[in-house]
């Protein structure tokens, strides 16, 4: 499978028989940075706020998914979960929907805007993943540390950290160095605007944190 991230908490993946879904759609003028001119055949969102809900953004979907519940997408399970924006059960910022996606054998985690530590029984829920898409910015989600609190409970194979502070941002988010500090500086890779993801890749032995170069205009 084949992931681009768009920027914010937006990806594209592509599973190998091209089958597309992009998370968390933006509107860049109001997030302040570019959103690329995208298509795919599925969107996923994970709560109704300008930053993650752009679905106009995309060309050529045929489904939007904003609701929990299991989705078969053409041999794509998507698994959607329920969960808070906030660490107050809702009340402040209200619900968030956790993505586990399976495309070509690999187990994808989009958290969203997750505002709520990680318990015991919301990690049972998530269970074995490969790929956990993670937002470390803070303020509106969980911060690094709470971010690394759910890297170590879910021990996933690859880290993609998201949904922190980037040049022309209209809002204040902490620093990707917030959360990068936490790990040893040999599992931290900077790559490409493309990634490549194959179920025979994971060896269970250690998680890697990727940092992305972003897919711009």
């Amino acid at each position: 499978m084949k992931v681009e991230w768009l920027g914010h908490s937006s990806f594209k993946l592509t599973e190998s028989t091209g089958i597309s879904l992009i998370t968390d759609p933006f509107d860049a003028e109001k997030v302040g940075i570019s959103y690329p001119e995208v298509s795919a055949d599925y969107v996923t969102v994970s709560h109704k706020h300008f930053d993650h809900d752009a679905v106009e953004n995309i060309k050529g979907y045929k489904a939007v998914i904003d609701m929990p519940g299991v989705h078969d997408l053409c041999g794509v399970t998507v698994y959607g979960l329920m969960s808070y924006h906030d660490h107050k059960k809702g009340a402040l910022r209200g619900r968030n929907i956790i993505y586990k996606i399976r495309m070509d054998g690999v187990e994808v985690c989009h958290l969203g805007d997750i505002g709520e530590d990680l318990s015991p029984m919301l990690a049972e829920l998530i269970g074995s993943i490969n790929v956990l898409m993670v937002p470390v910015g803070g303020r509106y989600t969980v911060n690094a540390r709470q971010a690394k609190e759910y890297v170590d409970m879910l021990m996933p194979d690859v880290v993609i950290p998201m949904h922190y502070m980037a040049e022309g941002y209209h809002t204040v988010l902490d620093d990707l160095d917030d959360f990068l500090k936490l790990f040893e500086e040999e599992n931290i890779e900077y790559t490409g605007k493309v990634m490549e993801f194959d179920r025979t890749d994971f060896d269970g032995e250690r998680t890697k944190i990727i940092i992305p170069k972003r897919v711009s205009q």
